[in-house]
């Protein structure tokens, strides 16, 4: 195994940014084609048993709705605006309880997640990201293409980033280390809770499965694609109404889709906010939740602009 900088140039004497490991980017990338396809899998068990006489049932839809949410802010809310970003203090159970909700999405291991994520803003749009979609040229045919990588292709192609260099301070953290350590273990409780609570419900075991089709297989599927959505649109499509560095956009139609996310520009102008709506009218879901954690004591340190800063890096042009 040999240590390499982003572009895979091998690096002496300081620690490189990612890691020059066949066999683990081999194993990285199956992890992510294996979690793609479960969540086809599915949306073709939900069609299935639609076509069975089994139309979608409030119950279906509520167990999605339930599960995709907080498996979702446990993604946007934790791994990202916390853990990678720091943008709020939290208490060591809030910690813990977004670390695994994280965790059961199954886009790979707080620290792992963490590490790429600021590889990704190191080199926002420039050779050496990850995942833009504005690396493939101008063409019509090439600007597709960029998307296609951006949307998808990118989990299968990544590089894999040094934990050491991007998150030594998740390594310091016992407790996460624990989380951590135990990453399929909470994937398999994002698949059995829904199936449980909705057999529960509907006192059957074919409750039971359409539970795990709709708030396991489903809600992996939608969630993954907050995180597709935002690498590929949200650095393609919309406003750039901050001063940022790439070409970070924001985009009304997938902010409430992917709880706040959406509103990418205002993230990149300024990464360490904790709440991404600089407009009363910019709706936030995860930054609301944040806001509720502080009310409750459970966060603090909440980290905002200045109005100042905001006037400094606004571009006043779409």
């Amino acid at each position: 195994m040999s240590v390499t900088d982003s572009a895979g140039a091998p690096r002496r004497g300081k620690i490189g940014r990612v890691i020059n490991d066949r066999r683990l980017r081999r194993s990285q990338h199956l992890h992510s084609a294996v979690a793609t396809l479960a969540g086809i899998a599915g949306l073709l068990a939900a069609s299935l048993l639609a076509i069975l006489d089994r139309p979608v049932s409030a119950l279906d839809l509520g167990i999605f709705a339930g599960f995709f949410l907080a498996i979702g802010l446990g993604v946007t809310v934790g791994f990202h605006r916390h853990f990678a970003h720091r943008a709020f203090q939290a208490t060591p159970a809030t910690r813990a309880a977004l670390a695994i909700l994280g965790c059961m999405a199954a886009q790979g291991p707080v620290v792992f997640w963490v590490a790429l994520h600021r590889l990704h803003h190191e080199f926002s749009d420039r050779p050496g990201d990850p995942h833009s979609p504005n690396l493939a040229g101008s063409s019509a045919f090439q600007r597709i293409k960029g998307l296609l990588h951006a949307y998808i292709g990118w989990t299968v192609r990544h590089p894999v980033p040094n934990a050491n260099y991007y998150a030594r301070d998740l390594l310091a953290d016992r407790r996460l280390m624990w989380i951590n350590r135990r990453y399929y273990a909470w994937i398999a409780l994002g698949l059995v809770l829904p199936a449980a609570l909705s057999g529960l419900i509907a006192q059957s075991a074919l409750g039971a499965a359409e539970g795990l089709v709709w708030g396991g297989l489903i809600r992996l599927f939608a969630v993954h694609n907050i995180i597709w959505w935002i690498t590929s649109l949200a650095h393609a499509a919309g406003r750039r109404d901050y001063l940022s560095g790439d070409r970070s956009t924001n985009n009304i139609w997938i902010a409430l889709p992917t709880l706040g996310e959406g509103w990418h520009n205002n993230h990149h102008g300024f990464p360490r906010a904790a709440v991404l709506s600089f407009e009363w009218w910019q709706i936030d879901i995860s930054g609301l939740v944040i806001r509720l954690l502080e009310r409750c004591g459970l966060a603090w340190d909440i980290h905002a602009p200045t109005p100042a800063a905001l006037a400094a890096r606004r571009r006043g042009e779409a």
